[in-house]
């Protein structure tokens, strides 16, 4: 009795919090990140952690494909990965198109991927090794 009483008390207020114009985005995209890491859910949004060269040469960030992109010209077809890279919070983030080719893979799971935004840095661990590179890879990327 008291679990249908505090799920029907929790679907009216999210009934009223999705009635409001500026507050039912934020509501529904912090409801969808929560959903996607949370660790009860099978599938999860974040597919992988990645590390792409942003925002300078010589720099990297950490991200977490969340899908994979065909990009076709009028010539050419390029595999991109859509990689998302958290900014102040975990919520909160930029998404970018990158070349599967200069995405570095390294031997991280997303829980830990997560655990390292959250923590700041601070559960780094000290050697990444990489998982998959294509020939080459780190030396392109090392000398771009």
């Amino acid at each position: 009795m008291s679990s249908w009483l505090g799920a029907s008390i929790l679907g009216l207020g999210e009934w009223f919090i999705k009635r409001m114009p500026f507050v039912r985005h934020i509501y529904n995209a912090s409801k969808q990140i929560s959903a996607a890491i949370s660790p009860d859910q099978k599938k999860h949004a974040f597919k992988e952690v990645v590390i792409i060269r942003h925002p300078r040469i010589g720099e990297y960030a950490f991200g977490f494909i969340t899908s994979e992109v065909l990009l076709q010209g009028y010539s050419s077809e390029e595999q991109m990965c859509c990689v998302y890279v958290p900014t102040n919070h975990l919520y909160i983030g930029d998404i970018f198109l990158v070349n599967s080719s200069d995405v570095i893979r390294p031997n991280l799971s997303v829980r830990e991927g997560i655990e390292i935004v959250v923590s700041g840095g601070m559960s780094m661990p000290q050697v990444l090794s990489v998982l998959e590179t294509e020939p080459n890879q780190l030396n392109r990327i090392r000398s771009a």
